[in-house]
């Protein structure tokens, strides 16, 4: 599954990148290819092109605010999740997402 996502927590600072590598550590350790976008207090980092939306099998937001260009994701599956989530049991999450997908992971890929 290739899964694109954008992390933004309340502060826009260590939250949004601890989320962000929550999130791409969980994904690849279920085989599956992520790519994070970061809102914090720096601007945008890691920006998802369109190729990378086009191609994703779901978005997730890993967000505690309202973020810019959302509307990117019109017609795609999106999770919304609270940072903390991601943050707490990544790979829990990631289960979770492929089950309301009726995905099965590749694992150790």
């Amino acid at each position: 599954m290739k899964i694109v996502g954008v992390a933004a927590c309340t502060a826009g600072v260590a939250h949004t990148y601890i989320a962000k590598e929550k999130l791409i550590r969980g994904a690849k350790a279920r085989g599956h290819e992520v790519k994070v976008e970061t809102q914090g207090t720096i601007g945008t980092e890691n920006k998802l092109t369109k190729e990378d939306i086009a191609t994703a099998d779901v978005v997730i937001l890993a967000v505690d605010i309202k973020i810019g260009g959302e509307e990117r994701f019109k017609g795609k599956p999106i999770i919304r999740v609270k940072t903390e989530t991601v943050i707490k049991s990544p790979i829990k999450f990631i289960e979770k997402v492929e089950q309301s997908l009726g995905v099965s992971p590749t694992l150790g890929g």
